[in-house]
């Protein structure tokens, strides 16, 4: 009943509109040539809307005035269902997706069409990505903002790993990596003055991108400029303190000395520990009565900021043991990255946790469910998708399609 009488309104819309219209596509004067009818499905229902058709004698390109009016225009869903299916493809598979708006809504909306109108909304945040770089709504700005990048692993088509290596017992691929960027604020601490994220302040930007700089060297990579879109929309820059938080990967640390100059780097304390840890094993052996003993020594020693006493215990290793000389080598490398008494002295986060829970909340609980395997294309844009809602931006981004739209 709800979507009959809805029908009505809409089926008025543009009918005393004036026909002298420009063609979108070459501004010449179109002419009326008849009605279609076409069935939309909206909040209450299936509803059929009868629209006139406008062809252009110029250019021969046919459009829909009513569709544009309606923000219909190539699409099979109103654009209240398109936002409810978009906040279900971003937070569950395209199969539960279908469930949930059939048993909370009562709309028949098939796994495929879920798939089909979540991937191509997810695009269109991708692209709005790129060119929105409007700062997000603050009252005020912390002090000190935290910059996290990193990578986690989904699986996709064959098709799309063919010829890559990859980790395979054969060296082929199962995987693509995503790349991802957290920036978030950690102003309050808790009962034993440990920095603790500030609730709301997270925001995610990630693709399947490269990282590399471009081989002519002009402009930054894809995934450099990524971290860059973010830093300005989250006004890094203008912080008293920029700190870049991450595990050892080199492409990280140049990145952030490239386009972060002033940003203090912080190696994350668990990530160094986790490497000592694996070091230790292959020193001893996972089993020996020793292993856990030296791991002890060198995680206090870490969190005293005592680097040369663990090379000094690692030096005694190296001669027969490959890991502990790369670890040396590890730890000169990140000598300064690893002060940590002073980086807590100082208040600061000194693990990227919120990285790590970033490629697991964002990427992982959506994207590597049992049974997925992702196109890029669609991975990228349900990847999209769900950073623009877990950052709190999916409704703002619907403000300004509709004004847009309606503009």
């Amino acid at each position: 009943m709800g979507a009959r009488i809805l029908e009505r309104p809409l089926n008025q819309v543009g009918e005393n509109a004036s026909l002298a219209l420009p063609c979108p596509s070459c501004g010449k004067e179109v002419r009326y040539a008849g009605t279609r009818s076409k069935e939309f499905l909206s909040v209450l229902g299936p509803i059929t809307l009868v629209r006139r058709y406008c062809l252009c004698s110029s250019c021969h390109q046919g459009f829909f005035p009513k569709d544009r009016m309606l923000d219909v225009e190539g699409a099979s869903v109103t654009p209240g269902v398109l936002r409810m299916t978009g906040i279900v493809g971003a937070e569950l598979s395209f199969e539960k997706g279908s469930e949930f708006l059939w048993e909370l809504a009562g709309l028949d909306v098939s796994p495929k069409q879920v798939e089909r109108v979540a991937e191509a909304l997810g695009a269109e945040i991708a692209c709005n990505e790129r060119t929105c770089l409007e700062p997000d709504p603050v009252t005020s700005l912390p002090s000190t903002l935290y910059l996290g990048p990193d990578g986690t692993g989904i699986p996709m088509r064959r098709e799309e790993v063919s010829g890559r290596s990859g980790k395979q017992e054969d060296g082929s691929a199962k995987t693509r990596e995503v790349k991802l960027c957290v920036v978030w604020s950690a102003e309050t601490t808790d009962d034993q003055g440990i920095p603790v994220r500030d609730e709301g302040s997270a925001s995610y930007t990630a693709a399947i991108e490269s990282a590399a700089s471009p081989d002519t060297g002009q402009g930054p990579s894809d995934f450099a400029a990524r971290v860059l879109r973010e830093a300005s929309r989250r006004r890094f820059d203008h912080v008293v303190r920029q700190v870049v938080v991450a595990d050892g990967a080199p492409w990280i640390w140049n990145l952030a000395s490239e386009h972060f100059p002033r940003a203090i780097q912080i190696l994350d304390l668990f990530h160094a520990k986790e490497h000592l840890g694996d070091v230790a094993k292959a020193i001893f052996g996972p089993d020996s009565e020793k292993t856990l003993p030296w791991i002890k020594d060198r995680h206090a020693e870490l969190d005293d900021g005592k680097i040369d006493a663990i090379i000094a215990a690692l030096r005694i290793y190296a001669p027969r043991c490959e890991e502990a000389r790369k670890c040396i080598g590890y730890l000169e490398t990140n000598r300064h990255r690893m002060n940590y008494p002073e980086f807590r002295a100082q208040g600061l986060c000194v693990s990227s946790g919120m990285v790590e829970a970033g490629c697991k909340t964002a990427i992982g609980a959506r994207l590597k469910q049992s049974g997925m395997f992702w196109s890029l294309e669609g991975a990228n844009a349900i990847i999209a998708l769900r950073c623009a809602k877990l950052s709190g931006r999916l409704e703002p981004f619907f403000e300004r399609r509709a004004a847009r739209r309606c503009a």
